[in-house]
Parts: structure tokens; sequence; C-alpha cells
């Protein structure tokens, strides 16, 4: 299992996952082979992660109609069906790593996004406080989804807040 956090940190709610791929690695052991990737905006870049594993959970922020902090799980087969490949790079990166593993005639991965509304997407290094307020639901939608898939999430004793993440980039 690969969970691929990304999106742009740079531009406030963009960056969720980014941030949720980072406080799981960070605050979470795993029962079973777990392999976090900050892939941030390298989407077409990351065709090898698509090649090279059988399952992907994608953690992005989405741009559908509805509200703020909104969380929707969707499998790949279906992305292009919900509107995702309509704003970030990163979005079309992803979905083209898809699409070029199929035209190539080669096994495509379970893909999965966990997407997030977002609430504001300017230029600015942290969250909006809906997309915060909703991020425990979100990391915990993740936990669900790896439970599902036979993977058991047990906390670490040193846990990283959000807060910490947030200002961890900012120092970069």
């Amino acid at each position: 299992m690969v969970i691929l956090g990304i999106g742009n940190v740079l531009q406030k709610d963009d960056g969720i996952g980014v941030y949720a791929s980072t406080f799981l690695q960070k605050n979470y052991n795993f029962s079973k082979p777990v392999k976090v990737v900050n892939g941030g905006v390298e989407g077409i870049n990351l065709y090898s992660i698509f090649e090279q594993n059988e399952h992907i959970l994608i953690l992005d922020s989405i741009e559908l109609d509805d509200e703020p902090a909104s969380i929707y799980l969707i499998p790949s087969y279906e992305l292009s069906g919900h509107g995702l490949n309509s704003g970030g790079a990163h979005e079309i990166g992803v979905l083209q790593c898809i699409d070029m593993l199929e035209l190539q005639g080669k096994k495509t991965p379970i893909a999965t996004i966990l997407g997030i509304i977002p609430q504001h997407i300017t230029f600015e290094i942290t969250l909006s406080d809906t997309l915060k307020n909703g991020f425990n639901n979100y990391i915990r939608t993740a936990l669900n989804y790896l439970a599902k898939n036979g993977i058991t999430a047990t906390k670490k004793e040193k846990v990283t807040t959000l807060e910490e993440i947030i200002a961890e980039v900012k120092r970069v």
C-alpha cells in the first residue's frame, strides 16, 4: 500500500494532501508495509509510483460543488467523471499516470482518491480554519480506508500536531 499525498503547500488548502501524508507518517505505525510518499506537485513525474505499486491511496484537495471540508473517497475508475481534472497540475498528472499505464497495456493499480473540498486556494502556507477543523475527520477517513484493506494503524507515543507540521513547512 502506498499513501500518496499531493498538493501545493504554497497554496493554502491545496496542500492538505501533503500535510495529511506527513501527519500519518509521523504519527502512526502500520501493521503491514505502507510507503508514504509526499508527491507535492510532481504530477506526471509520479508515474513510477503508479507503475510499481498495486494499491495507492491518494490524498488531495478536490474541486467539487459541495461544502468546504466535505470528504470524498473516489475509486480511480471514477476520477475522470468527477471533474477532478479542473485545476491543479498535480491532479492532471495523476490522471495522466493512470491513463498512460492503460494506454501501454500495463496493469493499473487499485487507486483511490481521498479528497476534501478546500475553503481557500491562495498563496499562503497554512490551511484554512475550515480544513483545520475537518482535518481529524480526514485522517480518520484515511485510517478507516486502511483498516478496510487489512492495515491497522497504531498511534505512536510521541505525536506531531498538524500545527507543528505546517510550521516545519514554513521554516523550509
